[in-house]
């Protein structure tokens, strides 16, 4: 079994490549991660996902952050491998490359769990993700999550080391982020799992590092969490997750940095929360920390809307300091064009500059 790279490594791996900028990636047509990767309707999702990531690449984004979904690879397996590889082909023609989410703890508690179905998925107007019952509302206990029940986590683990082994050596496939936000409503109850899954890909030991998020991270002085910190000992690089201020995002990268790794913004840009373009894309590029913006053309998943959390904030009359006059994610409106034209031209800008920067052999960091 494999080790976690050296410091060394990492850098070596992460300065051998232009400054990573994109978003998490579904196309606009799609209401969920199902209907991203089934195959019922799959041919129309591709041909958007191959517009709009001709969009992305003309604003000079270079990368996708993608999360898999497991019931689709364990009810239409050989079809999902298929599909998967033909997404990664399409994102290819346009110069991107993909980071693949293996597992996500957002969840709901069991109560309002609901099996994944195939074929036509529904969805409710006004709301972030598309559900009114949401990972994204404060719920009383903690989450349910499919891995909690053993013969789907033994599946599971089947799932992690064929899609790991199949694209282990490919290029197309950048990063292999091993967990979206580990513990988030669920402490530690995924710790195992992710330890294992990690354990999984050492044994593969893919040409691509490996990470799971610090989403929580260390704000207003609290300590890291048991799963996050363990999430920082196990990552080749680190992801992490950052929706608040400016300052927010000084402090906690200040923090991060002593880990001595390259670092990955994986999921920020929430306007709603003072989470914006102007101020925090100049800094990620300044510190060349690579980004992925939650969200690219508004669609069926809704997530310009304000989480649910935040109207849940609103209706306990704590919500004063929201402006949810703004769209929270997404940076196209449907028509293709910018949600803000000042924010894309700015994003242009800067990829532009970073990559004049690269070709002249300036853009190193760390190591």
């Amino acid at each position: 079994m494999s080790e976690i790279w050296s410091k060394e490594k990492a850098w070596a791996w992460y300065n051998a490549r232009p400054w990573m900028r994109g978003c998490n990636f579904m196309s606009s047509d799609c209401c969920n991660r199902i209907d991203q990767w089934q195959e019922f309707g799959f041919e129309e999702r591709l041909a958007t996902a191959d517009v709009e990531l001709e969009l992305a690449a003309s604003i000079g984004f270079n990368s996708v952050r993608m999360i898999l979904e497991f019931p689709v690879w364990d009810k239409e397996h050989d079809g999902f491998m298929k599909r998967l590889d033909r997404y990664l082909a399409v994102c290819h023609k346009h110069g991107i490359d993909a980071m693949l989410v293996l597992a996500n703890d957002c969840s709901v508690p069991k109560e309002f769990f609901k099996p994944a179905q195939m074929g036509p998925q529904t969805v409710d107007v006004g709301y972030h993700g598309g559900r009114k019952r949401s990972p994204h509302m404060r719920h009383a206990g903690l989450s349910w999550h499919i891995l909690d029940d053993p013969d789907t986590a033994a599946r599971y683990d089947k799932m992690v080391r064929e899609v790991v082994s199949e694209y282990a050596h490919d290029e197309r496939v950048s990063v292999w982020n091993i967990f979206n936000e580990p513990g988030n409503n669920r402490e530690n109850l995924s710790l195992p799992h992710m330890e294992r899954f990690f354990a999984i890909c050492r044994e593969i030991d893919p040409i691509q590092p490996l990470c799971a998020d610090v989403w929580r991270g260390m704000k207003d002085g609290r300590p890291i969490t048991k799963i996050e910190q363990r999430a920082l000992e196990l990552s080749d690089i680190i992801s992490f997750h950052n929706y608040h201020d400016y300052e927010t995002n000084v402090l906690l990268i200040e923090q991060l940095k002593r880990y001595g790794r390259p670092m990955l913004n994986t999921e920020w840009l929430n306007r709603i929360l003072d989470n914006n373009v102007a101020e925090l894309y100049p800094l990620f590029y300044l510190e060349k920390i690579g980004c992925y913006n939650w969200g690219f053309v508004a669609g069926k998943y809704q997530t310009y809307e304000p989480w649910e959390s935040l109207w849940q904030m609103v209706d306990a009359g704590k919500g004063a300091h929201l402006d949810l006059t703004k769209w929270q994610h997404d940076l196209m409106r449907p028509s293709l064009r910018p949600y803000d034209p000042a924010e894309v031209d700015l994003i242009r800008r800067f990829n532009r500059r970073a990559d004049e920067r690269f070709a002249a052999g300036l853009e190193t960091n760390g190591g």
